[in-house]
């Protein structure tokens, strides 16, 4: 068996496929496609298998190595490293995640079994995965209004999912449904090629245009009872008592601060392509301006990482609100953050030839990501402590 990479070793892996990533990102983002190249990049340099065990032919990666890798990627591409989050996600709730909640031994012997046969799909053959959450109704993580009818032989899954990154470009929707009666939703696994999916809309959005997040429709969509990813009441049990994987998307937004933070350097330095010839750096505004950037990513940064470093089963209140707080501070902060690169670049950056508008763009959608809006956050925060329930 190989030896399982370092985490410095893996975000290597991701910033040698920085150029090529930032090279596509603006014809992507212009064309509102899909890079399918990229993820021919992904697969090859074995990032597909970030978060796969070593013993299953993957790379060994945690959690909190994901959110280092993932950021790095955000660094070059915003869109690559959202649909990247919804590819591993996938394999770090059936593993990691799943290895912390307790299962009966025949449970435990199955879901083995079932999440051998996802790995080996992406080790052997580079099959993408997707994790279409999200509905029109709020808190749908958790009471999705998708409906899984129990039938011989597995369910039969009708719903809509919105938001679906990846859609039509997935190999399987992993998703969740409500089977009738049933307290808690189930997670199962639908083949992108299954009769009754479908893909509708448009999709012209603001920003992180290149995840072609249109809407999946699932008409009646027959599904294997061994593509059920987690045994029943797993997934409701996991976020419960483990809740932090609910801010895996962040990191795709404090890699978007690190892309602004490198461009406006490149460029107040007179080093960018393109760009001015002349260093603007002797400006005391703005210095002030670069500086106050970089205090946004530190403070986002030092927060995540330490509530990603830190987490644990069962959190106790307080560590919810540390949650909540850096979910919130992240997706504000790189707001801020891009708003201050546009003003102390001036004029001349905002051309469509440069990255800083599309990353702008970008920053921009961490707030209304779900599940935890910037609303959502601090409609939570601002009840926490002050009521008993």
């Amino acid at each position: 068996m190989a030896e399982k990479p370092c985490r410095a070793d893996l975000v290597d892996l991701a910033a040698q496929l920085g150029p090529r990533l930032k090279a596509r990102a603006g014809e992507h983002d212009r064309d509102a496609s899909f890079p399918f190249e990229t993820y021919d990049d992904l697969r090859e340099a074995g990032l597909l298998r970030l978060c796969i065990p070593a013993e299953h032919g993957g790379l060994g990666g945690t959690f909190a190595d994901y959110i280092r890798v993932s950021e790095e990627l955000g660094r070059h591409c915003g869109s690559t490293a959202l649909t990247f989050n919804m590819h591993t996600m996938t394999t770090i709730w059936v593993g990691e995640i799943a290895d912390l909640i307790d299962m009966p031994g025949g449970a435990r012997l199955d879901h083995e079994s079932r999440r051998t046969e996802v790995y080996r799909g992406i080790v052997e053959q580079g099959l993408k995965h997707s994790q279409p959450i999200s509905e029109v109704t709020p808190d749908s993580h958790r009471n999705p209004s998708t409906v899984g009818e129990l039938v011989e032989g597995g369910f039969v899954v009708t719903g809509r999912k919105i938001f679906a990154s990846l859609a039509g470009a997935a190999d399987f929707y992993d998703t969740t449904c409500q089977v009738p009666g049933e307290a808690s939703p189930r997670f199962v696994s639908i083949p992108a090629d299954s009769a009754g999916v479908s893909v509708e809309g448009e999709w012209d959005p603001l920003g992180m245009r290149a995840t072609v997040s249109r809407t999946l429709v699932f008409d009646e969509v027959f599904v294997p009872s061994q593509n059920e990813l987690l045994p029943p009441g797993v997934f409701a049990e996991m976020h419960q008592r483990y809740p932090y994987p609910l801010l895996s998307i962040t990191a795709t937004y404090l890699g978007i601060m690190r892309g602004v933070l490198d461009f406006t350097c490149s460029f107040l330095r007179g080093e960018y392509p393109g760009g001015p010839a002349q260093p603007r750096r002797d400006s005391h505004q703005k210095q002030d301006g670069w500086a106050r950037m970089q205090v946004l990513y530190h403070q986002a940064r030092a927060l995540l990482h330490t509530v990603v470093d830190d987490g644990a089963l069962n959190p106790t209140r307080q560590d919810l609100a540390r949650m909540w707080s850096a979910s919130w501070t992240v997706m504000e902060n790189a707001a801020q953050l891009a708003a201050l690169g546009v003003r102390v670049c001036g004029g001349q950056a905002i051309s469509r030839r440069f990255p800083l508008e599309r990353m702008y763009r970008d920053a921009r959608l961490g707030a209304v990501m779900l599940p935890f809006t910037a609303e959502v956050c601090l409609d939570r925060l601002g009840r926490e402590f002050l009521f008993d329930d």
